[in-house]
């Protein structure tokens, strides 16, 4: 009877698997402008690969989501429709970090399935997207796991920073070193966004966005030159690790446990031909969720002067410096004096670092708030997660009544379905109360800024404040990060740094800290880099005595009408121009190489603009300060010379005349 029994089986699975192949069906779907190429295979598994300009860039690679009751949706799948539509919309953004209007334009198609799923895919002219929508109706739904994979057909190269955690805790800031597929570890994984490039120089950057009520997807090297999807797990039992970490013992043995219907995560692949293109690329922020209709009007992006990274080390004053009363009027009186909009009071304006209500005796929060009030800069308050977690609504009421701008919720370092949810629970809570949200210890963006408008930017960067404790952060980093970390969204890098230094004078100063590269360096970043809350990293009193930086750094906005790729090679160089108004401002920056650059200014035909110029100065390869500013007239009808030192930038505003 066993050996009848055996026997059924093996013909049951040669019927399903032939019944399978007989109904195997290829799909293509093409990008408007018909360069990109997805090819979804329906047979024993859906796989699906993708072509861009005739070359196959991503071999079939299979995807499936299995449920807690066994069910695979993906496997030995039953089309029962299809459809392809195409759409041109234009997305107008609340706080427009690269553009105010977007062109949302886009070849979709949806695949029904029995079994109550479905998948769609979407071909953009700049990236391609998947995700899966399940119509099952039941009280909720469990996800044991996903199946990602891509498969390459070369070794391609890669800037991939591997987590070594394996309950994926981390704070997310990569470094991205240049390497290749092949030179990972088999089940080494990586948190996104992860960019590979073919030998051609044809870039894919690889991530995730309208993610809500599921983890983060990490890829790991699947041993064979690909990847695949890894999760982190809802945690079953942990111990707290002083006043902001925990050791997780154990994990549940499923990914997430959610509700359905239900629309999962996108799936996303940026291609870019070039690899100016990354810097301009939207595709993640058109695949999330629009927010509500309503007045937007309170929501002020603007610039921050930052107490932490230079450790309130002010000098010139006739009081003590620290975490008081007296320190953060300085502050207030220095934002005014150069029209910043804010100050931040990070780490130990609080009692106890657990305790969010109450002060530290030294500082009085209402008092600073309505002294700031008087001199029109607003204050942001910086708290840890998991206090504000376990009493949200009674905290945030506090803030709200004291008058301040936003918070900085810091420290979450994890992934798991629990803490995306939180994230969200977070933006909701403030945008009811009209809160402004910097997230830190984050992971990547992932969309939620789109929906909710009030969370300007994130941390989960690699940036400056590592300065204080390492050698890392170096001008090839710096110029690697707007080609990587940026492309999904804003990243709060907190530049600003008044101290610079050349490779050879870099030194760890953690109360004094300084930046590898040029000033000329530094100022480029308010131009390149993309965040509606943009710090000032420095002491007052450094930015005080470097008045004329500072001055030139707070007339360059933080959020843009329009922006440009000029220029750029990954871990090279990077040049953009942004516009906001009617001024024009243009940034670059080049790793430790001297840099000699002709670009076009395609926005610019016909029109002549005056420039206000801050370069290296003649000396900067020997003292990093050094640099100049020069006012000059520049033709847009002519190539624009940029020239750079080592570890240097240039930044130009430019005023269209007349």
């Amino acid at each position: 009877m066993k050996q009848i029994s055996y026997q059924k089986i093996f013909l049951f699975y040669v019927f399903v698997l032939t019944m399978s192949f007989a109904q195997a069906k290829d799909i293509v779907l093409l990008s408007p402008d018909k360069k990109i190429q997805v090819k979804v295979e329906i047979a024993d598994t859906v796989r699906w690969s993708l072509q861009v300009n005739g070359e196959q860039l991503l071999n079939p690679g299979a995807i499936w989501l299995k449920l807690g009751n066994g069910n695979i949706l993906g496997l030995a799948p039953k089309l029962q429709s299809q459809k392809i539509t195409a759409y041109h919309k234009t997305i107008t953004a609340v706080v427009p970090i690269k553009q105010k209007k977007i062109d949302d334009v886009y070849n979709e198609l949806v695949l029904s399935f029995k079994d109550d799923y479905s998948i769609i895919f979407r071909a953009y002219n700049d990236g391609v997207a998947y995700r899966f929508i399940t119509n099952i109706k039941q009280n909720g739904i469990t996800i044991l796991d996903e199946k990602v994979s891509y498969n390459f057909p070369a070794d391609y190269r890669v800037f991939w920073s591997g987590e070594k955690s394996p309950t994926f805790q981390s704070h997310y800031e990569n470094l991205y070193p240049d390497s290749t597929m092949s030179a990972i570890k088999a089940n080494d994984y990586a948190a996104m966004p992860l960019l590979v490039q073919n030998k051609d120089g044809v870039n894919l950057l690889f991530s995730e966005t309208d993610l809500y009520d599921y983890p983060n997807l990490f890829l790991a090297a699947d041993g064979y030159g690909g990847l695949k999807s890894a999760f982190p797990k809802p945690i079953a039992e942990s111990k707290p690790v002083r006043d902001r970490d925990i050791r997780i013992i154990k994990t549940h043995d499923y990914i997430a446990a959610t509700t359905s219907p239900r629309k999962f995560p996108w799936r996303t692949v940026v291609v870019a031909t070039q690899d100016k293109d990354l810097l301009v690329n939207q595709l993640n922020y058109k695949l999330a969720t629009p927010p509500p209709t309503g007045n937007y009007d309170w929501i002020k992006p603007g610039q921050v002067a930052w107490d932490w990274w230079n450790a309130n080390n002010i000098y010139g004053v006739n009081f003590k410096s620290g975490i008081n009363t007296e320190t953060y009027k300085y502050y207030i009186d220095f934002a005014a004096k150069f029209g910043i909009d804010y100050i931040m009071l990070d780490e130990g304006w609080t009692r106890t670092t657990t305790d969010l209500m109450n002060m530290n005796p030294n500082i009085d929060v209402k008092a600073l708030i309505d002294y700031g009030t008087t001199k029109n800069v607003g204050v942001w308050l910086w708290c840890l997660w998991e206090p504000l977690d376990k009493d949200m609504d009674k905290i945030l009421d506090q803030y709200v009544a004291w008058g301040a701008k936003g918070i900085k919720v810091d420290f979450m370092a994890r992934a798991e379905q629990y803490m995306v949810n939180y994230y969200e629970r977070v933006a909701k809570a403030c945008m009811q109360r009209k809160l402004m949200v910097d997230l830190h210890g984050a992971y990547k963006p992932v969309g939620l800024h789109y929906q909710y408008p009030n969370v300007l930017t994130y941390e989960g960067v690699r940036g400056l404040e590592n300065n204080k404790w390492e050698k890392t952060i170096t001008p090839k980093h710096n110029v690697t990060l707007p080609f990587t970390r940026m492309v999904p969204g804003p990243m709060d890098y907190t530049p600003g740094a008044m101290i610079n230094a050349t490779a050879t004078n870099f030194n760890v100063v953690f109360t004094q800290p300084m930046s590898m590269g040029t000033r000329a360096h530094q100022v480029a970043m308010y131009v390149l880099y993309e965040s509606p809350l943009q710090m000032l990293a420095d002491n007052p009193s450094n930015l005080l005595k470097e008045s004329v930086t500072t001055n030139y750094i707070t007339k360059i906005p933080t959020v843009w009408d329009e922006s440009h790729a000029l220029d750029g090679k990954i871990a090279e160089y990077a040049v953009m121009a942004r516009k906001h108004g009617n001024s024009w401002y243009i940034g670059a920056m080049t790793n430790w190489k001297q840099r000699s650059l002709q670009v076009d200014l395609p926005f610019a035909k016909g029109k002549k603009y005056k420039a206000v110029i801050f370069k290296d100065g003649i000396n900067s390869d020997k003292h990093a300060s050094d640099y100049q500013i020069v006012e000059t007239t520049i033709s847009g009808d002519e190539l624009l010379k940029i020239d750079m030192a080592s570890g240097g930038g240039w930044t130009a505003i430019l005023t269209e005349v007349n």
